[in-house]
């Protein structure tokens, strides 16, 4: 963690930056702790419209404006919207830091939202939600996130519903926006060549008329699990099997991260060589492992034809069940190489180091040093992985399931192959 320096303003916004020496450019970055599940049901998809506004134009600069300036310099800019926090960042060469965070400060504080704009903004996602309805092996995670955490706002979509959003209006989305984005919830962070003293001198003039708090705690994640089946007419059928995760915090975290590539996370992953490579079932199937501040999910995607379907259910939760039982200490040690090198090799990127060290400082308060991280992953063995895999197997599994489904065995079927 050499070089990393962290200063709250007088209103609460903390800075974060990580220099490194050996390169040309700057990554910064505004993360606010507001997402998808902060927000009321009659405006979901309110943070990824906000997102979006955000780059419509200022009192200072029009929406043409704020594109062609960052051209002009070569530069990046970009936002995303999550679950649980909503990020706005850029990428220049380091003698144009000064404009970027000047940008990032100007549209997070002084967008119009002009009503024109709006309109054609909400008619933009409502396109991306339309697509995003028609990519299976996009929508499906949407449901098997609805299904894990029903009737919440951690189980309802990023980018809401075509109603919904239509329905916003230019005084919802700034109501929103004031009574979420303030300096006690948002952090500004950079890596790269960036100046701590001087970023920090900057943004205390940049961000003053920010608010210095704002009340936002979102409902708790509570996981109940269940299945979703959705017929079509397409070649693949979709499959996403998961369970409840763990969150960031949890002291389960690293085995569960090293689980996940142990099973599906890579060729030599248990899936990978059983389901594809031995028996040709799939073109694509891999694990994931997702983290919330109170919770998290385990899944596994596979995508499999209409005959090949019957065949990987029973191999796919056969897999399930046996990791509970144990795994060689080569493969761990594997698993363990993979995620450690992962993290390292992005340590490489401006972009990287700002989003971890943004995300951090939002989860745990503060940054979290590599050679911590690395520890925690070199202390998981394979006792850990078979207790923790046993530990979220044990769960009511969450399945979800689009496409030509004849052949898909039915829900109890598979719930009780599952069972430990």
């Amino acid at each position: 963690m050499s070089g990393i320096k962290v200063t709250t303003l007088s209103n609460g916004l903390r800075v974060l930056t990580d220099p490194m020496q050996t390169v040309e450019s700057a990554s910064l970055g505004l993360w606010v702790d507001a997402g998808t599940r902060h927000e009321p049901a009659e405006i979901n998809g309110i943070s990824h419209l906000l997102e979006h506004m955000a780059f419509k134009g200022t009192e200072r600069r029009s929406a043409r404006a704020i594109a062609e300036e960052m051209d002009n310099v070569g530069g990046h800019l970009n936002a995303y919207t999550a679950r649980d926090h909503t990020a706005y960042y850029a990428k220049v060469l380091k003698e144009d830091s000064a404009l970027a965070l000047d940008i990032l400060s100007d549209i997070l504080q002084n967008s119009t939202m002009d009503a024109e704009e709006l309109a054609r903004e909400q008619a933009v996602v409502v396109q991306e939600i339309n697509q995003s309805i028609d990519t299976p092996d996009d929508i499906i995670f949407d449901h098997f996130q609805s299904i894990a955490f029903p009737d919440q706002p951690l189980g309802r979509p990023v980018l809401g519903t075509e109603d919904l959003v239509r329905a916003m209006n230019r005084d919802t989305v700034k109501g929103y926006m004031a009574s979420h984005y303030a300096a006690s919830r948002m952090v500004l962070s950079a890596a790269g060549a960036i100046d701590h003293d001087q970023l920090v001198d900057s943004a205390e003039k940049a961000f003053a008329g920010l608010a210095a708090k704002a009340e936002a705690q979102p409902q708790a994640a509570r996981y109940v699990g269940g299945e979703y089946r959705e017929e079509r007419d397409i070649e693949q059928v979709n499959l996403v099997l998961g369970y409840g995760g763990v969150s960031y915090d949890d002291p389960d975290y690293y085995a569960v991260s090293v689980l996940s590539t142990l099973l599906g996370g890579g060729m030599s992953s248990r899936l990978f060589q059983e389901i594809r490579e031995k028996r040709g079932l799939v073109y694509s199937i891999y694990s994931f492992s997702s983290s919330y501040s109170d919770g998290g999910l385990f899944g596994i995607y596979a995508g499999t034809g209409e005959d090949e379907v019957e065949e990987l259910v029973p191999v796919l939760c056969d897999e399930v069940v046996k990791v509970c039982g144990g795994v060689d200490d080569d493969e761990v040690r594997r698993a363990r190489a993979q995620l450690k090198a992962s993290i390292l090799m992005s340590l490489e990127s401006t972009s990287s180091r700002c989003e971890q060290l943004a995300r951090q400082v939002l989860v745990y308060g503060h940054p979290i040093s590599t050679q911590d991280v690395v520890d925690r992953i070199e202390a998981i063995d394979s006792h850990a992985i078979a207790r923790v895999a046993g530990r979220l197997f044990a769960q009511t599994p969450t399945i979800a399931a689009i496409g030509p489904l004849g052949k898909l065995e039915d829900h109890q079927a598979m719930v009780s192959r599952l069972k430990l």
